[in-house]
């Protein structure tokens, strides 16, 4: 198990819900609620953004699996969206906590913006950290944004594919399998292929292959620390912590394997990706490789495509940067957004 955190100005009571066993939901969602307050009131600049002026909506709905789906959106409350923005957010973490307050942030210049919890991540059912199969994972998310985009107040909006990290491998799987569905992507930071310092060496991972098979929800993936690996500026990093229902254990057999299955894929068929895209990687990420994004740049058969790799960032770039970067960051995937909404 993650070794328990003391956070400050939480007293016994609430540490009693944090230091509870969130493998799965019921506990996750409680955890949520009792510090819900407290995760907004952090000082980080991602939470300084009002919220005066957007409509916001949390809702639970039963998929075709059977599987209970935590979904928010954040809209403009008085204007027409510019367009809508599909979220896919990173491994082990949830659309609630920093995904909140990037959201609020693309819905405060105007645009809509949905989420979701993929099964078994954030406040969704399932088993925590746990991916049986990446290609269902993108199913499901297909399934959440098809109901949302074939709404009658969106569907004549364009509609970009939003990822971080692991999420911008569920972006690229959800455009290969819908080619012609989607007006564009914007990938932070995307999984198109883990770190080789993130790796386990060769003959770990053919004995996790093996022990796999016989045990995939097993903990036993060695991992360096996320946190440190991917937040630059310490004091942000020191905030993770408060994302209280992020999957912080060892990853669980069957997901790393599924992780390194799906960026080998999508490594492996960059050309197919045709949509318009805007890539954004740290120079010094040690957490997804930037190498492979400037590979996708070049190799994607999209007619219309930008990459800008910043010099010094790390993996976080909206959430562990200092401020003036963040700010940087926003305003490169605003502007983009803007000028392809018009068009």
């Amino acid at each position: 198990m993650a070794k328990p955190v003391r956070l400050k100005g939480v007293d016994d009571e609430l540490q009693k819900i944090l230091d509870a066993n969130m493998d799965e939901a019921p506990a996750r969602r409680r955890a949520r609620e009792a510090f819900k307050s407290i995760q907004l009131g952090i000082d980080h600049i991602l939470f300084k953004t009002p919220s005066d002026g957007l409509k916001m909506k949390e809702s639970y709905e039963v998929n075709s699996r059977g599987l209970e789906i935590f979904s928010k959106s954040w809209l403009p409350e008085t204007s027409r969206p510019k367009a809508m923005v599909f979220f896919c957010h990173g491994y082990g973490d949830t659309c609630t906590f920093f995904v909140e307050g990037i959201a609020q942030k693309l819905a405060s210049c105007g645009y809509g913006v949905f989420a979701m919890d993929y099964p078994g991540f954030g406040l969704s059912e399932g088993l925590h950290g746990y991916i049986p199969s990446f290609d269902r994972l993108v199913d499901d998310v297909i399934e959440q944004y098809s109901k949302v985009k074939e709404d009658p107040d969106f569907s004549s909006l364009p509609s970009f594919l939003f990822g971080e990290s692991l999420g911008g491998a569920v972006a690229l799987k959800i455009h290969l399998k819908q080619p012609n569905a989607w007006s564009g992507a914007c990938l932070v930071a995307p999984m198109c292929k883990i770190a080789d310092d993130m790796v386990p060496p060769w003959i770990v991972k053919q004995i996790l292959i093996g022990v796999a098979n016989v045990l995939p929800k097993k903990k036993l993936v060695p991992q360096k620390d996320l946190a440190e690996a991917a937040f630059r500026d310490v004091k942000k990093r020191e905030q993770t912590a408060y994302n209280v229902i992020c999957y912080k254990d060892k990853p669980r057999l069957r997901t790393a394997l599924e992780m390194l299955r799906t960026t080998n894929e999508i490594e492996h068929n960059l050309e197919k990706v045709s949509l318009p895209l805007l890539i954004l990687h740290g120079e010094k990420d040690i957490v997804t490789d930037p190498s492979v994004s400037k590979a996708l740049y070049e190799k994607a058969s999209s007619s219309d495509k930008k990459i800008i790799i910043y010099p010094e960032a790390c993996h976080a770039l909206l959430e562990g940067e200092p401020d003036d970067m963040i700010l940087r960051v926003f305003n490169d995937i605003v502007s983009w957004l803007d000028e392809h909404s018009k068009q």
